[in-house]
């Protein structure tokens, strides 16, 4: 039996009661203040920690890290902010359910290795919990992924990956531009994750960037768990950066679909080389080998007959760019070089900034909070996201990007892997929404969202 009919017959009677949810339902379960336990409180957990001490409208009731230095540091920000001290959830990779039997939370953050995130969130929605914030990836195996969104379906909650590229000025101003028909109907996208990191996965224990080239239980904060991935897999391993903010614009889930991927890979080599370069060839991780290809490339096609590639390249010297590209019938936009051309009005042939038209059509939610976010991680898109799962907690309502989304954007990793196993072939892309996408609307950001 298709996989997709077999998960659409296993699911049938959940998804009725499931996600789609009446409004009057979910808005009965409003609430003028959202408790919140953080599941990993390190570098990434902090920075939403330290964004949800900021608000007046959440009490961090509960922590949980099993990295003593971890919660030293997210205590820290506790005491600084003034708020009262949370209850710490410490001792044994399991000590996070201990933290989700608690009676008195709305919500919970989830900011630990990859391998953790499926386990945990499905804890939480079975223990009762509604509404799950998650960093990304959502799973590792494709399994993991129709584990997730099945739970979700049949326990009615909301799973938010918290995916923040999707809020980041420019990027938010051009689906402004896309959906104002500036370029005409879409064809072609592109985006991925390009980012040396290095010195993230390799450090002395101490530092995170720069500092040595341990990793595992002698690295710091990244590489204690992340190298692994890299030794173990290889396929593109952080797609959803590139992806989350293309979907968007492309309508994914909401009218339209991933409908099959092929990836390439390189040969793995930049971070032997690293490793030599930093502690001599004859470091004991210099005999390490790794699968991960250094340039990951990840092509897709859609229902509506767009075509979307990726690019992971985390493992050469580079500067940092998401490679985004946008472009339909009328012309197209590149976040490299900055720039963009509109048929009938750019000088032909020639680009012009792009700066001006980002300006002109920055988007409502950006003027709107642009001083509640300045300061706030990776430009201020980190306050945006969270603001967005915060907002629909309270309110009660769905998030605005849902477990469908988490699943399709993040389900590209495993599929990449089988694709590039398999001789680069191309496989199909699943329906998480078992056919919902047909129906849905793309509310994302419009003009009235919070």
């Amino acid at each position: 039996m298709n996989p997709d009919r077999r998960h659409f017959l296993q699911s049938g009677a959940a998804l009725a009661a499931g996600l789609f949810i009446a409004p009057d339902a979910l808005n009965a379960k409003s609430r003028k203040t959202v408790r919140i336990g953080l599941i990993g409180v390190g570098l990434r957990g902090q920075n939403h920690l330290e964004l949800a001490l900021a608000r007046d409208d959440v009490a961090v009731v509960a922590l949980c890290d099993i990295d003593a230095g971890m919660l030293r540091d997210g205590n820290a920000l506790v005491a600084a902010s003034g708020k009262n001290a949370p209850e710490i959830y410490t001792g044994d990779v399991h000590a996070y359910r201990r933290l989700l039997e608690r009676r008195d939370l709305d919500a919970v953050i989830i900011a630990t290795p990859w391998e953790w995130h499926k386990p945990m969130i499905i804890d939480a929605l079975e223990r009762g919990i509604r509404y799950v914030g998650t960093e990304v990836v959502l799973g590792l195996t494709l399994q993991d992924h129709w584990d997730v969104v099945n739970a979700a379906e049949k326990h009615g909650a909301q799973v938010m990956m918290l995916e923040n590229v999707c809020y980041r000025r420019d990027v938010i101003a051009v689906l402004n531009m896309v959906r104002q028909g500036l370029f005409g109907d879409l064809l072609h996208l592109q985006g991925g994750y390009q980012h040396d990191l290095r010195g993230v996965k390799f450090n002395d224990g101490r530092t995170p960037y720069d500092s040595g080239v341990e990793f595992g239980e002698k690295g710091y904060s990244e590489a204690r768990w992340r190298t692994q991935h890299a030794i173990d897999r290889n396929g593109d391993l952080y797609p959803t950066h590139g992806v989350g903010p293309l979907a968007m614009m492309a309508d994914i889930n909401r009218g339209n679909r991933f409908t099959r991927l092929s990836s390439y890979a390189t040969r793995a080599q930049g971070l032997h080389d690293y490793v030599v370069a930093k502690g001599g060839k004859d470091h004991p991780n210099a005999a390490v080998r790794f699968k991960l290809g250094d340039v990951v490339t990840t092509q897709i096609a859609c229902a509506n007959g767009e075509t979307v590639l990726l690019q992971h390249d985390t493992s050469l010297p580079r500067p940092y760019s998401l490679g985004f590209r946008v472009q339909g019938s009328k012309g197209l936009w590149m976040d490299l070089n900055q720039s963009l051309h509109i048929e009938g009005v750019s000088p032909h042939h020639k680009w012009e900034p792009a700066a001006p038209w980002l300006e002109k059509y920055d988007h409502p939610l950006w003027k709107k909070y642009a001083a509640d976010a300045e300061g706030a991680g990776h430009g201020g898109m980190d306050f945006f996201v969270l603001h967005a799962f915060i907002e629909s907690a309270k309110r009660g309502i769905a998030t605005p990007q849902d477990v469908y989304d988490a699943a399709a954007w993040s389900a590209i990793t495993p599929l990449s892997e089988q694709s590039i196993a398999e001789g680069n072939r191309a496989v199909d892309f699943p329906d998480f929404s078992k056919g919902a996408w047909q129906t849905r609307k793309n509310t994302f950001a419009r003009t009235d969202a919070f």
